[in-house]
């Protein structure tokens, strides 16, 4: 297997782990559980794991300004993403929430080839281009929401897209689970400071805790590291633009767990995003070291 087909089956596995976890949630919420609560011990007990790992094995830590990069990114911009999120949910649908969150892949493609010089070609952005059409066909209508709510959608993806981007550059020279581990142990520590501040509802029934633990160990640990894993190869763009099979997967997944019934148009955005995850790929294989250079 190719170091860029590697790196997207990776990625693949991110999107499905974070596909997955609005089915988790949807069970943890119904146990009693709140928004704190479900975060706090999200971060908390993957943090906890990845951390023990670490240990266990004596892998190294990141030190230094890489360290520094790490822990703003958990504890700045992955806290700011996630709060800006859900708070954009009281304030607007959905389905444009969750629409103006996936302009990450646009975004990252931009700032990287502007900022960081990373190559952009015409059939990159056409790929990035059409990645986001088919996100807002799979996401469906129902596209309303106040201006607060669409300014605070907006801010989630470009705090997302700066934590990309940030990752990929550390990346470069740290180890994927190490630096992960360091990004979790930042996210708790602020989300623990925010449960001491407001005191969250817990899951209320075993199910409850079983959800969240789901959403710890696979929305959270895997889907991260898998995703660091697929940034270092793949690099920040494409990586990201292949994390939009996140939608459909979570279209899916709802279709057969919670009897969501598909709708055609949802049918043909998931059509779409995969002919630009498969045209990624293919088209990477052709430009030997592009991954290489992207990781630069």
């Amino acid at each position: 297997m190719s170091e860029r087909v590697g790196g997207a089956v990776y990625v693949a596995v991110s999107a499905t782990a974070f596909g997955a976890m609005a089915i988790f949630a949807r069970h943890a919420y119904a146990s009693g559980a709140d928004v704190v609560a479900v975060l706090t011990l999200r971060f908390g007990i993957a943090a906890l794991l990845m951390s023990a790992f670490m240990l266990a094995t004596r892998r190294r830590w990141p030190r230094g300004r890489n360290l520094a990069v790490l822990a703003a990114m958990g504890g700045l911009c992955y806290v700011g993403q996630s709060l800006s999120f859900f708070s954009a949910l009281n304030h607007a649908s959905a389905g444009l929430v969750a629409l103006l969150l996936y302009l990450y892949p646009f975004l990252v493609t931009v700032l990287g080839a502007a900022i960081l010089r990373q190559p952009l070609g015409g059939g990159r952005l056409l790929a990035v281009l059409a990645a986001l059409l088919g996100t807002a066909l799979t996401l469906g209508g129902g596209l309303a929401g106040q201006p607060l709510g669409i300014v605070l959608g907006m801010a989630a993806a470009l705090i997302y897209s700066i934590y990309i981007l940030a990752g990929a550059r550390v990346l470069g020279a740290e180890d994927p689970l190490a630096a992960a581990t360091v990004v979790m142990v930042a996210a708790a520590t602020v989300f623990a400071g925010l449960a001491i501040v407001r005191p969250p509802a817990f899951p209320a029934t075993p199910s409850g805790w079983g959800a969240v633990l789901a959403i710890a160990v696979v929305c959270t640990v895997v889907a991260m590291l898998s995703f660091f894993v697929g940034i270092r190869r793949l690099g920040a763009a494409d990586a990201a633009t292949l994390s939009t099979l996140e939608p459909v997967v979570t279209i899916v997944l709802a279709a057969v767990f919670l009897g969501e019934p598909f709708q055609p148009l949802q049918v043909l955005g998931g059509a779409i995003i995969l002919g630009a995850v498969i045209w990624l790929t293919r088209a990477g294989m052709t430009r030997p070291g592009a991954a290489a250079v992207e990781r630069a």
